[in-house]
């Protein structure tokens, strides 16, 4: 993009139609034209932006509709995809013809920071990533309203079952649908629920009615119908991911808490590592650092900025959380240090961050994660010694003086 921008095209784009406003730094003479969002109105406004010679085309990142302007004209005049929270900072009108000009001025001014923009074939990645995590949010809205209307039955099988939509619970509830005797279902369950004969035969007493039976119908083909698209979907993206990018998938599921789908989504979400100079900087575009308040020279956190993906941040998470559960992990023991002064939750997500920049780090230098043992042992003796141990405070705080002063001096000798 070139340097100096003495005429800029600002886009105002919506569903139906884009308002797009020239301006130049020469003069004031504003133009501004309205164009429908189909495949002529499209063709007419790449030519009469072609037409008006524009330096650089601006416009917000509104959910998809900047995609085809992008891939359209991109390769004749470079078009800047800006954040439209940053934009929305500047101005507090809101009219569509008002929005078209002042991004506009923004762009002639140079005063629009570019989006990272992904090549088609990412986002084509990244598409099926979304797509699949949009039918698994279908998908728990629909197991919910089964344990709804099992519920108002008070055919409580949960109270049973850790997930009565499991190998066992789909054979009790298919049963119950089709009407098989009580005692055909219990034979059919694995070995390991029958051990629960009595509790399971205590709930199938309970009697639906045929309302409910047609309504748990339905939501099981749903759900069958969903587990067959995500299943579909997973083998695609995952055959993309490891054709695409076999060494970065090693190196991700190499990390605690990080399997083949946490590593497919990271890849879609994030794109090209080396894009970013710093974990840190990946970390913030991620918007998984806290907001900073500064007032007289003192710093105050708030909480996460939450700028960036959310499927990225909300799969972070659910890494976080498997890392946590790890053994004998170096981020075990971080997290239940972080656990200890800050609680649960900012823990989970402080050792999401920290796992960003461990990502960043392996595979901008092409490396796999190595763990050592044994450190959650030593973190729960340290705990355990100064929890049990019945000395006053004065008197750690001296022996751990004394303690500091003898290295000191072993390091002295040493040295």
């Amino acid at each position: 993009m070139s340097s100096q921008i003495h005429n800029s095209c600002g886009l105002d784009v919506h569903k139906q139609f884009i308002i797009a406003t020239t301006l130049t730094d020469t003069d004031s003479l504003k133009k501004q034209k309205r164009f429908e969002w189909n495949e002529n109105g499209l063709s007419e406004f790449k030519s009469w932006v072609l037409s008006e010679q524009c330096d650089v085309i601006a416009c917000e990142s509104t959910s998809d509709y900047w995609v085809p302007i992008y891939d359209s004209l991109n390769d004749h005049i470079p078009v800047i995809v800006g954040n439209a929270r940053d934009i929305k900072a500047f101005t507090h009108k809101k009219t569509d013809n008002v929005d078209s000009e002042f991004i506009a001025k923004l762009a002639l001014n140079g005063m629009i920071q570019p989006s990272r923009v992904f090549t088609q074939e990412v986002r084509g990645f990244r598409s099926l990533i979304r797509q699949r995590h949009i039918f698994v949010r279908k998908r728990s809205d629909i197991k919910n309203e089964a344990h709804s209307v099992l519920s108002n039955e008070e055919f409580h099988l949960d109270n049973v079952l850790s997930d009565i939509f499991g190998k066992g619970g789909r054979r009790i509830l298919s049963g119950i649908i089709s009407g098989t005797p009580v005692n055909e279902i219990i034979e059919s369950l694995p070995k390991n629920l029958r051990k629960k004969r009595d509790q399971i035969l205590e709930v199938l007493n309970a009697e639906i009615s045929e309302n409910t039976a047609l309504r748990l119908k339905s939501c099981l083909t749903m759900i069958d119908a969903f587990d067959g698209e995500i299943g579909s979907l997973e083998n695609e993206f995952f055959h993309y991911a490891y054709a695409r990018y076999p060494r970065e998938m090693k190196i991700l599921t190499s990390v605690p808490g990080i399997g083949e789908l946490g590593a497919a989504t990271l890849l879609a979400e994030i794109g090209d590592f080396h894009d970013f100079p710093s974990g840190d900087k990946l970390a913030s575009w991620l918007g998984i650092v806290p907001t900073v308040h500064q007032s007289a020279d003192k710093y105050y956190n708030g909480r996460i900025t939450k700028r960036g993906s959310k499927v990225a941040r909300w799969m972070l998470t659910q890494i976080a959380h498997a890392a946590a559960r790890t053994k004998k992990s170096k981020l075990k023991e971080f997290y239940l240090r972080k656990k200890d002064s800050l609680g649960f939750g900012k823990a989970i997500i402080a050792l999401a961050r920290k796992i960003v920049t461990i990502t960043w780090h392996l595979i901008t230098n092409d490396e796999l994660y190595e763990d050592e043992t044994g450190y959650e042992k030593n973190y729960i003796i340290k705990k355990k010694v100064f929890e049990t141990i019945s000395i006053p405070v004065d008197e750690r705080i001296k022996i751990l003086h004394e303690m500091k002063i003898v290295m000191d001096r072993i390091d002295h000798r040493v040295g």
